[in-house]
């Protein structure tokens, strides 16, 4: 079984996470399931009322006992409460990763690691990057433009996967974008990252919660 860094750290069998694809597309049962498979599964925050969002991450515990991930947004007009409420809601509820997007996780990762909470950071630049790495997250994300849904950046994932790699050295690099079958993993691995987001190849499954029509 292939296995890399980034299994060790997040304590999971096969080197890849599945996108928060948000707020319900990768819900509970697509989460769970790709934990349950080995991977790490991942929900998005969606907005929830920071109650509402730790119940759902109740609930996710009883579908499995693997490892998780909670994707917070940090910027952007749709937050309907101050980012740090719903990383707060996170911490106490010690969810096993803490995932951060579109801004800068530097006020948080302290406060998570002490609660035994990893962090990891979605950048889609090497100047984000170098922010990250600095601010101590346990692992970062390197989103490619072809990454669907909101994007970071404008780098080909190709491209930014090895720059990233080289820039956070030896903090784990995670490819994401355009990923969607075991050679894009082996592309991954051979530019130097530690594994992969699948995103929109998840959603033709069974667990997705996206429209039928858009699964075909």
């Amino acid at each position: 079984m292939l296995r890399t860094r980034l299994c060790e750290l997040l304590e999971i069998e096969m080197p890849v996470i599945g996108a928060p694809m948000g707020p319900e597309i990768a819900g509970l049962d697509l989460a769970a399931a790709v934990s349950n498979a080995g991977g790490l599964g991942m929900i998005s925050f969606g907005g929830y009322p920071p109650p509402a969002l730790r119940e759902r991450i109740r609930e996710l515990r009883t579908m499995t006992s693997k490892p998780f991930g909670v994707n917070v947004l940090l910027e952007g007009p749709h937050l309907p409460l101050p980012e740090s409420a719903f990383v707060d809601a996170c911490i106490a509820e010690r969810v096993p990763v803490l995932s951060f997007f579109w801004g800068d996780p530097t006020p948080y990762v302290e406060k998570a690691h002490n609660a035994g909470v990893k962090v990891c950071d979605q950048v889609g630049s090497v100047r984000a990057a170098k922010r990250a790495a600095a601010a101590g997250v346990d692992f970062i994300i390197a989103q490619g433009v072809e990454a669907g849904g909101h994007i970071a950046g404008t780098v080909s994932t190709m491209v930014l996967t090895p720059r990233v790699v080289e820039t956070v050295a030896p903090i784990p690099v995670v490819t994401a974008g355009g990923v969607a079958d075991g050679s894009g993993l082996a592309a991954a691995l051979a530019l130097g990252a530690e594994g992969v987001v699948l995103g929109t190849r998840l959603i033709a499954s069974t667990e997705s919660n996206a429209h039928q029509v858009y699964k075909e």
